[in-house]
């Protein structure tokens, strides 16, 4: 058995609403393993949801739409450069360690799993916050660098794709079967929910703005001041 969280758009007022979740473990790196857990945790969230509806939200997603939403295939737009830079290397990209970093170089990189092995291999170090485009970003609240770069890249995806925003919509929850809250806090499931609340409530589009109109909403709602686990059910 394992315990991972599910993510609901909560338009009520702290924008996300996390639940965790014990359901069968599949073990296995290969696709059907992961996508049999996914089956599992979407079954033990069936009863708790209004329409039954979750999307897992990755690379391992039985649905399309959850595989493009990845931030190991979302793109964010880079003004510097003016190309588009892989969320996933924006992300790790722009990590400022009390030693070291940005790695602004990760930007033209295409892998995430090639992200991903290159931060693996520094030297262990304090993260005191992330430098992007110009703009300071500070680890509070907790995963907003994160979040703006994941909603700013779905809303390009949007713009391009009228029916996605309805086809977000149709959810209840998002999951993230490779998210283990025990080693990280940002989640591209969470962030996904956060996306279609503000989305739900009309904030989206002036949230998206600016870094300051970004984490001015999110302060307002106490969103990310402190993550824990939701309630086991």
């Amino acid at each position: 058995m394992a315990k991972r969280p599910i993510f609901l758009p909560d338009t009520g007022g702290k924008l996300v609403e996390e639940r965790t979740l014990e359901f069968e473990w599949f073990p296995g790196f290969a696709v059907a393993q992961k996508q049999r857990s996914i089956a599992a945790l979407h079954q033990a969230a069936s009863p708790y949801l209004d329409r039954g509806r979750l999307l897992e939200v990755s690379t391992k997603s039985p649905e399309r739409l959850g595989v493009q939403l990845s931030a190991f295939n979302l793109e964010v737009e880079n003004t510097g450069s003016g190309q588009p830079v892989l969320l996933e290397a924006a992300f790790q990209g722009s990590k400022v360690f009390e030693n070291q970093g940005p790695f602004t170089h990760l930007y033209g990189v295409r892998s995430g799993r090639e992200v991903k092995q290159f931060m693996s291999e520094l030297p262990e170090d304090q993260l005191v916050g992330f430098r992007y485009e110009g703009h300071e970003w500070t680890l509070s609240p907790k995963t907003a660098f994160y979040d703006w770069l994941y909603l700013k890249a779905t809303l390009a995806v949007s713009t391009n794709d009228d029916l996605l925003d309805e086809h977000l919509l149709g959810f209840d929850a998002f999951s993230d079967i490779e998210f283990n809250p025990d080693k990280s806090f940002n989640c591209q499931a969470r962030s996904c929910a956060l996306y279609v609340s503000l989305l739900k409530t009309g904030l989206l589009r002036d949230a998206l703005a600016d870094p300051e109109s970004f984490v001015e909403v999110l302060e307002h709602h106490g969103y990310g001041v402190d993550f824990t686990q939701g309630e086991l059910i």
